[in-house]
């Protein structure tokens, strides 16, 4: 093995030097002694960009570094004027840098420094530009506020949802979600433009069932803002039976929505122009409307389109082409069809070009009296002009310099002196943009140097090729000579090669090339030498390697391994079985000539290597050990004679040759005393994985010849091994190659699938073919998938890879999936359809939970599937918790499989009520819950909107009360919070019976409506999950209808105000998805209103004369009390005035006020219409030990202990029923 060794101690000193016969150029060194002694004009290294975007929210940092000697300074330009740092204190420059920093904390607008700022950097031998970079502050700005009216729009039309984005600084991300953060799934039929707007190519009915909104995402400040959303009503010829439609083969038809032929939403017209500059990505959009949705296929006139760089988005509707140059200019068309025909629309793009490098002028080191020239050529469309300036300033306004002379594009220096130094800048500009580059000329007188450490040694093997390297500097370029033991002639020619950068090579190493070799440079300044010395070293070789053994288990062995090397170099040897490092235990010894194994076992059998190596080279030998089983001794007189593996075969020939068979003939070798069963034949091919050999194929021990099947494509090399009872012997000598033509594959790749990796892509995969199927060269395959049972057509790439991503994916569904084989002579057949999904996300909620309750017991549980699993389901999980008022129990766990939709709980006591979590779940993870709960047991008190003495016909009721009017938001309007005390007529509610909505049992019950003059106030029951959305539509006896939407709640409830008084209503509660029923609503009548003229009775006369007398006549009843009490005399009624006054507390006031924490009702008290609080039975909660002492159990059920209270019955019976009026009360007295 070839190796060398450098001993260098100096860090990675990097040098090239190109001689020129006109330009020599000279590249200092990086090398810091060298470059801080040579003088350099500035020349920038870092700079902002161009078009300089900054966040407001930050310091600004616009960067400008250069390098020089000595140290440039540096000062700014801004708008084309100077620009004094040092008058604004919010500006500074770092320190050694000409980096600006504009600090905004202490205040200030980042707005006020929006401009083109421009960098020099000079020193004493010349100055240095940087770009103009124009500074501008990030924008984003508010979206207009307007109002969008409801878009109607028949079925199957097209429809444009404009965005019209603010602009911002830079342009906003535009996508488009639903007013509750949901995206807006897009396909052929619907998706968005390059503008942001969004198309519809036709409209179907549940595009209805959401409303859309246009949001832009600004970079720099990380914020989004959301238009108004648009909401579609569609007109439809069949509203209803939407399920019918989804399995039918002509959708369009059986909705009776006509087919239309394709139409171009955008562009417009039939032809269009478009222009693109160099380097960019050029994009092409076409949208076009029909019914069905068209297919849009792309052609370029005259051509193919370049498929290294075409890629096809948004459904086929947009073309994009990268790095675009000149040959991607001509006329390209899209052609948009469907059933009922097909339009095209051509695009004639034109590329332009804004300025780019041909040469771009380069650094320019010269020694005094030498030539040489800077070349500026830049090309772009329109060609760019080319101006030069010196130091800064244009160079026709510079001082004149004799040895300078301006062509154009070129510059020429003839015998520059010292002096000459300065920064040159080339602008090349055209309409479309501007390059300018920097190049100083400077000029230097440095004597020769020597760059590398001094004498150095270099090691080499004999006969290798060996480098010595001899790195120099100076001005004028150094000539470079060699020589040996310092005397002698330069080495040149023959064994010796000089190489311009100062090296020397040997090809040939050889002992008599040892010595100590001399690099001298030399120019008029002087001259510099330096030494290296050369040993050549002897080969490492193992003279004396192991063998192939054959041994009995329980021997000792020993494998050989004798080595010569060189004796100045150290040796390693190592010993390798089976191709890892074999670990010398207790049964090995190693030694300096070889290997022992004691106590031979059969894991001893196997391929073992000698590895000898040193620092330069190393050398092997391999050979195998195989371990027989110990026989017994034969019965016979006759020995046995000993058996071993059979000798390799020989003389291989290849005849017969065919385009895919070859005849394969050998000479077997000696069985060495056990018959060959068995000939292996195995192959090498040199193409993809050269030097492993495979089997092809078998053969019995009676033939030496057989007719071999090949593949094409394929340089085959043969060996072939004889097989007997011992084992196999060794592989023959290969034959001599043989090369079948080429073909297309006849298999396309197996294992194929398609599975994501993500929620939006799919990975598909394949198991690739191998040498013998590949069949040609240039194997690659063909990817093609698309959505399955859809019309779109067949995306494709061509990867040479194992597998490809397909991004932006619905979330899990169908793809169909062909992977073709390919090489330079054909495709395969036509591959098989599989079948994969595109990523898993979370799923949606179950869509119900049925909650039910057969006894105090037991509470059973059903729900149905999730609408959108997005996934395979792998089950639910069910979080519960009892509850009691404000008391809640420990939340609980169930997990279920994906197929039971069933749970059944024992619950350990009959009054607490539970609180249910389902959520469904894939692979992902758990999705979105939904919350119920369930229903009250049927003995907890349950407040109810009317006495139970009132009878089911209407009653109206006139009182005094307070009305507390909540804050209730709906879809439509927010009604804020007032309170205030009125006179109210209401009427005793009308209930509907429970009428179901849909096949999993949700439904609408008990709807009643609590009246006054002017408003009504509807409440319902129901048992649909969170989040639908219901409507109250109510019509009056003159057929005016009018409609609410209402957000689900438990219990729900809205108001509707601005009745007419005394006005007969009929009022369905439906969801927003369904439609009210002929014959589930109820009627409700509204009372009459008060009339101005009415009296008031509390202002009547003879009223305020009634009042005085009752007052009169108790002050005397309380006057003859007292002197009754006074003369000694009994008072029996003791007891019923304190039971009295007990109930006086309870009616002293016939109004109370609604408070939702303040003032709660007391428990198994009903709320009757007046507004007065009557006791409707004395076995409350309370009595039953449900007070402040319950305790909850393990389950998080609540524990109630029943204790009736009997004497309080009797003895609160018997007094409300003898004191229940004040003429009772002046009886007893008296």
């Amino acid at each position: 093995m070839v190796m060398r060794q450098y001993l260098l101690t100096y860090s990675g000193v990097v040098f090239a030097l190109y001689l020129h016969h006109v330009i020599r150029a000279i590249e200092v060194p990086l090398d810091p002694n060298i470059q801080s002694e040579l003088s350099q004009p500035p020349t920038i290294t870092e700079q902002s960009v161009k078009d300089y975007i900054v966040d407001p929210r930050d310091n600004i940092f616009i960067e400008c570094e250069a390098k020089g000697n000595p140290v440039p300074t540096f000062s700014w330009t801004r708008n084309g004027k100077f620009f004094n740092v040092a008058k604004d204190p919010k500006v500074s420059m770092q320190r050694r840098s000409g980096t600006l920093v504009i600090d905004f904390r202490g205040g200030g607008r980042p707005e006020d420094y929006e401009g083109e700022y421009q960098c020099s950097a000079r020193n004493e031998y010349g100055t240095a530009l940087s770009s103009k970079i124009l500074l501008q502050v990030s924008r984003s700005p508010l979206w207009p506020k307007e109002h969008l009216d409801l878009v109607e729009i028949d079925e199957g039309s097209p429809l444009t949802l404009k965005c019209n984005p603010p602009p911002g600084l830079p342009p906003p991300v535009i996508f488009w979600m639903s007013s509750s953060m949901e995206p807006i799934h897009q396909d052929k039929r619907v998706s968005q433009g390059q503008n942001g707007d969004l198309y519809f190519s036709n409209v179907m009915l549940q595009d209805a069932q959401t409303d859309y909104s246009c949001n832009a995402r600004f970079h720099f400040t990380h914020t989004i803002q959301q238009k108004n959303p648009y909401t579609l009503k569609v007109q439809t010829k069949n509203p209803h039976n939407e399920t019918s439609f989804r399995n039918h083969t002509d959708m369009y038809s059986a909705r009776g929505v006509m087919e239309t032929t394709p139409s171009f939403m955008y562009p417009y017209g039939t032809s269009s122009n478009q222009i693109v500059l160099r380097g960019v990505d050029l994009l092409l959009e076409c949208i076009a409307s029909g019914v069905p949705a068209p297919d849009i296929m792309w052609y370029k006139k005259g051509g193919e389109l370049p498929t290294d760089k075409t890629k096809l988005e948004n459904f086929n509707k947009a073309l994009r082409i990268t790095n675009v140059s000149e040959e991607d200019s001509g006329e390209y068309f899209c052609l948009a069809s469907n059933k009922m025909g097909s339009i095209r629309h051509t695009i004639s793009v034109r590329v332009k070009a804004a300025p780019y490098w041909l040469d771009e002028p380069q650094n320019l080191i010269l020694a005094p009296g030498e030539d040489g020239r800077l070349v500026c050529r830049a090309n772009g469309n329109p060609k760019p002009t080319i101006q030069w300036l010196v130091n800064g300033e244009p160079i026709e306004s510079a001082p004149p310099n004799p040895s300078r002379e301006v062509a154009g594009d070129t510059i020429v220096f003839r015998d520059t002196q010292i002096g000459s130094s300065a920064v040159y800048q080339c602008n090349a500009s055209n309409e479309h943009g501007y390059l300018l580059a920097n190049a100083f000329v400077s000029v230097l007188d440095v004597p020769p140097r020597i760059l590398a450490p001094r004498n150095q040694l270099i090691k080499v093997i004999q006969y290798n090729r060996t480098l010595l390297d001899c790195p120099f500097f100076g001005s004028p370029i150094p000539t470079l000579r060699w020589f040996k033991n310092g005397q002698g002639s330069a080495l040149d020619g023959e064994n010796y090669q000089r190489h311009e950068n100062g090296s020397l090579e040997i090809n040939m190493a050889r002992k008599e090339d040892q010595g100590i070799y001399t690099c001298v440079a030399t120019n008029i300044l002087g001259k510099a030498e330096n030494q290296v010395r050369l040993e050549i070293k002897d080969p490492t070789r193992i003279v004396r390697g192991p063998e192939d053994l054959i041994v009995k288990r329980g021997s000792m062995v020993r494998l050989d391994c004798r080595i010569k090397h060189d004796s100045t170099l150290k040796l390693t040897v190592a010993w390798l079985k089976d191709d890892t490092p074999l670990y010398i235990g207790n049964r090995m010894k190693k030694e300096d000539d070889g290997l022992i194994i004691y106590g031979v076992a059969e894991k001893d059998q196997g391929d073992y290597t000698c590895v000898a190596s040193t620092e330069l080279d190393k050398d092997s030998a391999k050979a195998f050990l195989t371990v027989l089983a110990v026989v017994s001794a034969p019965t016979n007189r006759m020995t046995a004679l000993p058996k071993e593996r059979p000798e390799r075969p020989r003389d291989l020939e290849l005849t017969d040759l065919a385009e895919r068979s070859v005849r394969l003939t050998w000479i077997p070798g000696d069985d060495n005393n056990s018959p060959i069963t068995d000939y292996v034949v195995q192959f090498e091919e040199d193409k993809f994985q050269p030097g492993s050999w495979y089997n092809h194929s078998r053969y019995p021990g009676s033939v030496n010849s057989a007719v071999l099947r090949l593949s094409p494509y394929v340089n085959y090399q043969f060996r072939v091994i004889a097989v007997n009872e011992v084992g196999s012997s060794l592989p023959s000598l290969p034959s001599e190659r043989y090369h079948t033509i080429g073909a297309s594959p006849e298999i396309n790749p197996t294992g194929v699938r398609g599975a994501g990796t993500q929620k939006n892509n799919m990975e598909i995969t394949w198991t690739p073919l191998n040498a013998t199927q590949a069949y040609g060269p240039n194997l690659r395959y063909i990817v093609n998938w698309r959505q399955r049972d859809t019309r779109e057509s067949w995306s494709n790439e061509t990867v040479r890879t194992t597998r490809h991503v397909v991004w932006n994916t619905p979330i899990y569904v169908p793809y169909e999936i062909k992977v073709q084989a390919e090489n330079d002579f054909g495709r395969a057949p036509e591959p098989d359809v599989i079948i994969g999904y595109s990523g898993e996300d979370l799923p949606s909620a179950p869509r119900y939970i049925r909650i039910r309750q057969p006894n105090l017991e037991t509470i059973t549980l059903e729900w149905d599937h999730p609408e959108h699993p997005n996934g395979i389901l792998t089950g639910y999980n069910l979080r519960y918790q009892a509850f009691n008022g404000s008391k809640t129990g420990r939340t609980l766990v169930e997990t279920f499989s994906p197929n039971q939709t069933r749970f059944t709980l024992k619950r350990t006591d009959p009054i607490s009520r539970y609180r249910f979590f389902l959520r469904a779940r894939t692979q992902v993870g758990d999705g979105e819950s939904i919350v119920e709960e369930s229903p009250a047991p049927l003995n907890e008190a349950t407040p109810t909107p009317a006495a139970p003495s009132l009878p089911t016909t209407t009653v109206s009721l006139t009182s005094t009360m307070t009305i507390a009017t909540t804050t209730i938001t709906t879809a439509a309007t927010t009604t804020t919070t007032v309170s205030g005390t009125a006179a109210t007529t209401q009427s005793a509610p009308t209930a509907t019976t429970k009428r179901e909505f849909a096949t999993n049992g949700s439904s609408i019950w008990n709807v009643k409506a609590f009246t006054n003059s002017n408003w009504a106030n509807i409440t319902w029951s129901h048992n649909f999950s969170a989040g639908t959305d219901f409507v109250v539509e109510y019509i009056t006896s003159n057929n005016t209808v009018r409609s609410i939407p209402v957000k689900a709640q438990t219990p729900s409830s809205v108001q509707l105000a601005d009745l007419t008084p005394g006005m007969t209503y009929q009022l369905w509660v439906f969801p927003k998805w369904s439609s009210p029923s002929k014959t589930s609503y109820i009627t409700f009548t509204t009372s009459s209103a008060y009339t101005k003229n009415q009296v008031d009775i509390a202002t009547q006369g003879w009223f305020i004369g009634l009042m005085c007398a009752i007052a009169l006549l108790v002050l005397i009843l309380l006057i003859v009390c007292f002197i009754k009490r006074s003369r000694g005399g009994k008072y029996p009624v003791r007891e019923k005035v304190e039971v009295l006054d007990h109930e006086d507390h309870k009616v002293d006031d016939p109004s109370f006020d609604y408070s939702d924490e303040d003032n709660k009702e007391p428990p198994g008290s009903h709320t009757s219409l007046d507004g007065t609080i009557k006791q409707e039975s004395d076995d409350s909660l309370v009595d039953y030990g449900e007070g402040g002492e319950g305790q909850f159990n393990e389950d998080g059920s609540f524990i109630g202990q029943y204790t009736v209270k009997k004497d309080k019955e009797e003895t609160e019976g018997n007094e409300s029923s003898e004191a229940t009026s004040p003429v009772n009360a002046i009886y007893s007295l008296a």
